[in-house]
């Protein structure tokens, strides 16, 4: 089967599909799979099997329908698709799953479970029990399209780590220390450590003996962080100054990474590096934790009877406090950080 399988963002939802993807391609090594998503996330799949390639594609130089139509007529002319699986179910890739199966291909997309979503967040009565897992409704659309596989996927590295040449300008070469990775901002308000805490915890992991702090975020983060970490000794600030293919090398190296609910949380997790993940307005039962990340490690308030109150974290509070990221610590977050530590001390 020729397989062109759709996600075009967010780069976390991108990076959720690698685990599945990687599943499908070795359980069914006969299927030629194709990853139509954004250039950059092209890293993510670099170390996929043999039978699967990426396509990288600019959105913006395919606007409106005529772009897309456009966009399908250069798929079609590339290769002799037989089926498409639509991970994202947006606009764009509704109209696109449409040409294809008026040209007689069969598709597939994801069921997002909008109702318990809903459910889970409404302000009253809410309907708090664990969703599926967005690997789980990943692997139902190959499942429909007659490629079921079991996941075991362990990392990009296949249980190692990434070549310290990629990182090592930036951020040093293992010396036998405690590297810690923290990413403390997110997209949105409601998935965000106020301040006074993030640097709360960036001073505590400071003054951990044994322990190199890396600083994490996107180049608009690095002047904020390098201000955070300023003094503070041994603190590098990574962001803005690594590619996506280092930033994930690095990430194999950490003893582990403190991230919000977003895309650093599933990087490191492709890269096989435990996590604790910290969690506000949204929540785990939501089906987004990183993939083999878990429950006990996740640093979240469950005295809120508002919280969950978004999937995303992009509603306003409804509170206007914040109280579920407000009442967080940074001894909270180093306590599961010691979870994890000891637990690989004793491993």
């Amino acid at each position: 089967m020729k397989l062109l399988v759709i996600r075009f963002s967010a780069l976390g939802d991108v990076a959720m599909t690698v685990p599945v993807i990687d599943a499908v391609a070795r359980t069914w090594p006969q299927a030629e799979i194709t990853v139509l998503s954004r250039p950059f996330v092209q890293p993510l799949f670099a170390r996929m099997p043999a039978n699967v390639r990426f396509r990288g594609v600019d959105l913006d130089a395919y606007k409106g329908l005529g772009g897309l139509f456009r966009l399908y007529r250069e798929l079609k002319k590339e290769n002799a698709y037989e089926a498409v699986a639509d991970l994202h179910d947006v606009l764009r890739t509704r109209v696109l799953r449409f040409l294809f199966r008026l040209g007689g291909l069969r598709t597939a997309h994801i069921d997002k479970g909008r109702k318990g979503r809903k459910a889970l967040v409404r302000p009253e009565h809410k309907i708090r029990k664990q969703l599926p897992t967005s690997f789980q409704r990943y692997a139902d659309v190959f499942r429909r399209l007659g490629l079921p596989a079991e996941v075991h996927f362990r990392s990009i590295y296949e249980g190692g780590q990434g070549e310290t040449r990629l990182f090592a300008d930036v951020a040093g070469k293992p010396d036998g220390t405690d590297w810690i990775g923290f990413a403390p901002f997110a997209a949105h308000r409601g998935k965000q450590l106020p301040e006074n805490t993030a640097r709360s915890l960036i001073r505590l992991l400071a003054r951990r003996p044994g322990t190199h702090l890396f600083l994490f975020g996107g180049k608009a983060d690095a002047p904020t962080l390098e201000q955070w970490a300023r003094g503070l000794s041994p603190v590098t600030v990574v962001a803005g100054k690594l590619k996506l293919e280092q930033e994930l090398a690095l990430m194999s190296h950490l003893k582990l990474m403190v991230s919000m609910d977003s895309a650093n949380m599933h990087l490191a997790s492709l890269a096989g590096t435990p996590v604790v993940s910290v969690w506000g307005a949204t929540h785990p039962l939501a089906g987004f934790m990183g993939w083999n990340q878990r429950t006990e490690w996740a640093v979240q308030t469950d005295t809120l009877a508002c919280r969950p109150c978004s999937i995303f974290g992009n509603k306003p509070c409804l509170r206007g406090d914040y109280a579920c990221l407000a009442r967080l610590t940074a001894e909270d977050i180093l306590y599961k950080i010691s979870l994890i530590l000891n637990k690989n001390n004793h491993a």
